[in-house]
């Protein structure tokens, strides 16, 4: 190591050393990370989650409920680790999304005001999640507006029905277990937070005690999903959320009761979750049933499992149980270590399955359920200092020439929170025969506290010669600072060839910007209304000619350009087909957007979006190859 460097990092040592012992983990905690290890992982994944945060429409794209719960989960975020970066989106949300809205617009259903719909277990997690603002700010609208949503939600309240419960919907068709679980945990919070209470305390009691009794908790302890008709266990399916509502339910009545029986019930459901044949795999990750690798989680049970440790770290704060925590810590393990990318978006599957029919799925809704986890791995006493670390691009193409080199430039972020400076070492490994540049620096970072974590930038370049194979190489940031250790990794590919299914992880290199974009599954990408997506092809520094083929339907427009900035368009559909009878191959010849190659390479960025953007059918791409002339 370079003397000087060696001389730096021991200053930073000495600076931290007796700050050291407080960033021990939380006693009767088992965190598989240390402290400030926990709380930059969850950093770097929450930011992940708000990148796909839309601020026009104040949501997350495409999801109702889901960015209800996808809020409340930064919420917990912040509460946790004391970050408040996003106090403004959570405000953001709420003032311009507490109108009323027609169907479409921000939900299948109509809005009917103060984030009420026909759907009252929609209507709760908005009440839950403006409590977890209220807790954040002590700002008096939110806990308001909590109020209101939880007297709209009390008019579905019927004992007329199976003695008790409140309606799934405004129709009044089935009673289940997730709007009852909120409705007793909306209910107790609003006790525990407004003094003198007792209306709001004895409607979480009378909703307890029926939950208790309704037979939707069978046999097993485990949570099925609602009643039948007849106001018996309709044996329908375990889901993680439900099991986790009745949880947290419990463990927020009991704080405002201090009744043991509850917390016992608690604990009851608790260890059936956990249980043989229950909610976890062979090793002791929590599992959905749809998780099952010949089979893919909808839109909703995505986030199922998130939820579920929302209530479990509840748990583990609540009991100080060190088995409770143990299982905390393994899920965080299983997020972070087997079901992440070098892009750090984590997926459905916590234990990285996937299959080529049904493969682990990336995208906000499966992020803002594993952050939870994470989340909860955060000891509750803070950590006095982080490091976290991220590299970008995360996923970097490089199609090599036939001859000579290419580099590629990235960008190594640098984030910390603490009370002290930092002075940390960054050094890079790359694969044998490449070369990093600089392979080792000093970042120097002054943190102020947690609320505002301070961000550094180091620009690196990696050169990647031509006799590289095809496939994927790992290139790793590696910081250290006084203790406190970080490694972020980029996932750099090699190709001699494009040829890939939307929908899959093999898009991701190639998904330059993805915007506001959806993908389905499997051989499915498209952009609705103002949103698109651009693919960025780095065509070799030797190409002559490049025709790039994509299998395209829906109303497409395509535009390509050398620089992302300005843009030619170069396929549209004309007519306003929305039932994909228009799908086929068509081939765009990319030859008069290569440039000179300075930059090591000839990119070529080509964007997809909607030729009629006020009827949602924008085009929808299902594959896409390339050929290319050297």
């Amino acid at each position: 190591m370079n003397p000087t460097i060696k001389t730096l990092l021991a200053a930073a040592s000495l600076t931290l050393v007796a700050a050291l012992p407080a960033l021990a983990r939380e006693r009767n905690r088992m965190p598989v990370a240390d402290g400030p290890t926990a709380m930059a992982r969850a950093r770097v994944a929450a930011d992940v989650l708000m990148s796909s945060y839309e601020p026009e429409k104040a949501w997350f794209p495409s999801s109702w409920w889901n960015s209800a719960v996808a809020l409340q989960t930064i919420g917990d975020y912040m509460q946790r680790t004391g970050d408040r970066r996003y106090l403004a989106q959570l405000d953001n949300t709420f003032e311009k999304d507490k109108g009323v809205f027609p169907a479409g617009v921000l939900s299948g259903d109509p809005l009917l005001g103060n984030f009420t719909s026909r759907a009252i277990d929609d209507s709760e997690w908005w009440g839950l999640t403006w409590l977890q603002a209220y807790d954040l700010t002590r700002n008096p609208k939110y806990l308001d507006m909590a109020v209101t949503i939880a007297n709209y939600v009390y008019g579905y309240w019927d004992p007329g029905t199976c003695g008790g419960g409140v309606w799934w919907n405004a129709e009044r068709t089935y009673k289940n277990a997730i709007t009852n679980g909120l409705w007793i945990r909306l209910t107790a919070e609003l006790h525990n937070r407004i003094p003198g209470d007792t209306l709001w305390l004895d409607r979480s009691r009378t909703a307890w005690a029926w939950f208790q009794g309704s037979g939707m908790i069978n046999a097993d302890g485990l949570v099925n999903d609602g009643l039948t008709d007849a106001c018996t266990n309709n044996g329908q399916n375990v889901w993680t959320y439900n099991q986790g509502l009745a949880i947290g339910a419990g463990l927020e009545l009991w704080r405002a009761t201090r009744d043991p029986k509850i917390l016992s019930t608690v604990r009851r459901l608790a260890d059936a979750a956990v249980g043989p044949n229950a909610l976890v795999t062979d090793d002791g990750t929590l599992k959905e049933t749809c998780d099952a690798t010949d089979q893919s989680c909808d839109d909703n049970a995505k986030q199922f499992k998130g939820i579920f440790m929302r209530y479990w770290t509840d748990l583990v704060d609540t009991t100080h149980d060190r088995g409770y925590a143990t299982f905390l810590a393994r899920q965080a393990d299983a997020v972070w270590n087997d079901d992440r990318d070098a892009a750090n978006r984590l997926g459905t599957r916590w234990t990285g399955a996937t299959s080529e029919g049904h493969p682990n799925v990336f995208d906000w809704r499966t992020q803002a359920s594993a952050l939870s986890a994470l989340i909860g791995d955060v000891p509750t006493l803070t950590p006095l200092a982080s490091l976290a670390a991220t590299l970008s691009p995360a996923q970097p193409v490089v199609m090599p020439s036939a001859s000579g080199v290419t580099t590629i430039p990235l960008d190594l972020g640098v984030s910390a929170t603490g009370y002290f400076p930092l002075i940390a070492l960054a050094s890079v490994d790359a694969p044998a025969g490449w070369k990093a540049t600089p392979r080792a620096t000093l970042v120097t970072l002054q943190p102020h506290g947690n609320a505002n974590p301070v961000d550094r930038s180091v620009s690196l370049n990696i050169t990647v010669p031509s006799a590289a194979t095809d496939g994927h190489h790992p290139v790793d940031a590696n910081l250290v600072a006084a203790g406190l250790r970080f490694t972020a990794q980029a996932d750099v590919l090699v190709a001699h060839a494009i040829d890939f299914d939307t929908g899959t992880v093999d898009e991701n290199p190639w998904l330059f910007d993805p915007d506001g974009s959806q993908s389905n599954g499997v051989q499915n990408r498209f952009a609705d209304g103002h949103a698109h997506f651009t693919y960025r092809f780095p065509f070799p520094v030797d190409t002559s000619a490049a025709h790039v083929t994509l299998t395209i339907d829906a109303e497409f427009l395509v535009e390509a350009s050398s620089d992302n900035v300005h843009w030619t368009t170069v396929l549209k559909e004309d007519r306003p087909v929305t039932d994909g009878s228009n799908k086929a191959d068509r081939s765009i010849d990319l030859t008069p957007f290569l440039g000179d190659g300075t930059g090591g390479s000839k990119p070529v960025y080509l964007r997809v979006s909607d030729a009629f953007p006020d009827d949602g059918w924008g085009g929808r791409v299902y594959h896409v190859t390339a050929n290319i002339t050297q």
